[in-house]
């Protein structure tokens, strides 16, 4: 007997082709980042599988708001790092584990010159 239910793959690829009309409509550099967020849904199909979620848009949908997570967390500690306010690599590690649950003495751990914040608008 053959497969009653389409793979994690086939789903993506029919929620995917199910959003081309609206794609279209999009301005194009709106298309380019919907096409971005497809990419991103699609590294995580193997979890997909795993769950075997009812609603696979769901989570096609997690998949994608969990790499713009992992990416505005990335910039914050870029962020951090070229501002001051965070020690950078090995010492940012420790920190996060040392105070988790707790807010971190900021003042103590600048070694260097005092940081002054600076509003970009």
């Amino acid at each position: 007997m053959g497969r009653t239910l389409p793979s994690i793959t086939q789903e993506f690829l029919m929620e995917q082709e199910a959003f081309m009309r609206f794609r279209r409509a999009l301005r194009r550099s709106d298309q380019i980042a919907l096409d971005d967020l497809f990419v991103s849904a699609q590294k995580h199909l193997a979890a997909a599988a795993y769950a075997a979620h009812a609603l696979p848009l769901e989570t096609f949908m997690l998949s994608m708001l969990l790499e713009e997570h992992k990416e505005v967390q990335r910039l914050r500690r870029q962020m951090d790092e070229i501002t001051g306010q965070l020690p950078a690599g090995d010492e940012r590690m420790r920190l996060d584990e040392a105070t988790e649950g707790e807010e971190p003495d900021i003042d103590a751990l600048n070694d260097g010159p005092e940081v002054i914040d600076v509003d970009p608008f």
